[in-house]
């Protein structure tokens, strides 16, 4: 990916775009891969960072989603476990295989969950990850070994999958562009343009690193812009009723000491009424999540005091060392961009479903819905868009569509896997330069290699980019990548033509961010 080469076809385009995508996450990126692939022209503008809102900050999981079971939602709960299948099939250098289990200490919890799960495994049919089972109490210390033993009595084990969220966005842009489209992050939409009709015909933007305007004309636009749909929305009427109900939820990161073993916790409930889980992910423990409703947020949420201490405590609860503040390694929250359904606050009970709303503008909205159904909303939303821009009627081909870096055999590239096919290219650089081979922290793994393929061919334009999404450093140990920023700074002005004073204020600017990572 070229960021250059997106902006000159922007300038250069006189034609209409057949779409026009506001939003740079799962859901308008998957958008752009869906159309593109069709044959359709489409552009898709993000004002900040490629999966810089939600998108990038999930719990790591493509499920079915237990809970959804639970709540009745049996139409949701089969669409999620087909497209958890697909989505394993398509990145398989992206997605894999992950064990739960549920820890049991009341002698109601095997029969009850053991049952559950079964028809979970009975929904997901073809598309499943492996059979549930119920665990002795030796066996469920054996998966878990730093589980509470105090009262346990044994546990129910199930299969899910698990990813790298921002990787897997990152590989869909550029699949995106193969397949023909145009991406554009730091490009932000601050207008509308519209026909004699007083439709919505195209966009006015802004560049957000030279201030430049940019206009695109367009035959539909789409509105993906998660919780900031209502945003957007109201650029094109002031007075909309809202669609979304912001919803908070924190994770906190800790020494994979907590969780030692291939197999994650799932709590299931908590005080706030979620599930809670505990997962390995890249060396390390993640654990989440909460579900708080809020009305205000900003591009970078923070987790509350309340939050922190919710996760904690619940994790405390199960785990025999209980963890606390000075153990965690990072944190960080996300919105959920929820649907209102009347004037209730539990947000924990909304439907994860999407919605598909065209407002009386002809802005066509999605909103809604989770990762692990990305591919299908975004099927949906297309085949709606096409309609209402008249476009010619083309099939949808992402179910069998490989996302860029399928490799079956990933994991022989160490901890160069998440790139793929692309892994030997990283590689060449550490072999061509051995400075480019060499950690950019003893906590981590990650190298100069990385910096550079992430802004040469990955369009990462700062140095949050590069350690929050193109790397997951920010995500899994704050202090340790606000330590690998200086270097960092250093090899990207190098490849982008900047000075000292660029690294200078990317610096200021990462540790502003870096810090609300930090527990105080």
């Amino acid at each position: 990916m070229n960021r250059a080469a997106m902006l000159s076809r922007i300038r250069a385009r006189r034609e209409p775009w057949d779409l026009v995508i506001v939003g740079g996450g799962a859901t308008g990126i998957g958008i752009a891969v869906d159309a593109a692939s069709r044959g359709y022209e489409v552009l898709l503008c993000e004002r900040a960072d490629f999966g810089k809102g939600t998108s990038s900050r999930s719990t790591k999981l493509v499920h079915g989603g237990v809970r959804y079971l639970e709540q009745g939602n049996i139409g949701l709960v089969l669409e999620a476990l087909k497209e958890r299948g697909i989505l394993r099939r398509n990145a398989p250098h992206l997605v894999r295989d992950l064990a739960f289990v549920v820890p049991n200490y009341d002698w109601w919890e095997a029969p009850l969950y053991g049952f559950g799960l079964k028809v979970y495994d009975l929904l997901a049919g073809q598309y499943g990850f492996g059979p549930s089972q119920i665990l002795s109490r030796e066996q469920t210390l054996e998966r878990l070994p730093t589980i509470r033993t105090e009262g346990l009595r044994g546990g129910v084990v199930y299969y899910d999958g698990q990813f790298d969220d921002a990787r897997l966005l990152i590989n869909l842009a550029t699949t995106a562009v193969e397949q023909g489209a145009t991406l554009a992050n730091y490009v932000q939409v601050v207008a509308f343009t519209r026909s004699a009709d007083g439709f919505l015909d195209g966009i006015v933007a802004r560049e957000v690193e030279t201030g430049e305007a940019l206009t695109a004309r367009a035959r539909v636009v789409i509105n993906a812009a998660g919780p900031f749909a209502d945003h957007v929305r109201r650029m094109a009427d002031p007075g909309i009723k809202p669609l979304i109900a912001p919803s908070q939820g924190i994770h906190l990161v800790l020494d994979r000491s907590f969780l030692p073993g291939d197999s994650a916790i799932m709590i299931p409930r908590t005080n706030d009424g979620r599930v809670m889980f505990a997962i390995p992910w890249h060396g390390h423990a993640l654990v989440g999540t909460t579900d708080t409703p809020i009305d205000e947020f900003p591009l970078e949420p923070c987790p509350m005091e309340e939050e922190i201490d919710l996760v904690l405590t619940t994790a405390g609860t199960y785990l025999r060392k209980p963890p606390s503040k000075g153990d965690v390694l990072s944190m960080f929250a996300g919105i959920r961009p929820l649907i209102k359904s009347g004037e209730g606050r539990l947000t924990a009970a909304l439907s994860r479903d999407h919605s598909i709303q065209i407002d009386g503008s002809g802005l066509l909205t999605i909103a809604g819905g989770k990762w692990t159904t990305y591919r299908r909303m975004a099927e949906d939303c297309l085949n709606q868009a096409a309609v209402l821009a008249r476009l010619p009627d083309k099939p949808c081909v992402t179910a069998r569509l490989m996302i860029h870096g399928s490799h079956q055999q990933a994991e022989q590239f160490g901890h160069l896997s998440v790139y793929g096919s692309d892994a030997p290219a990283v590689q060449d650089l550490m072999n061509r330069d051995a400075a480019l081979a060499q950690p950019l922290h003893r906590a981590l793994s990650y190298c100069g290699a990385e910096v550079v393929w992430a802004t040469r061919c990955e369009m990462a334009r700062t140095v949050e980019d590069v350690l929050a999404r193109r790397t997951r450093a920010l995500f899994l140990n704050a202090r340790a990548a606000i330590e690998m920023a200086p270097r960092v700074a250093e090899l990207m002005a190098g490849e982008l033509g900047q000075n000292e004073a660029w690294e200078a204020e990317q610096l200021r600017q990462f540790q502003t961010v870096a810090g609300s990572y930090v527990v105080r």
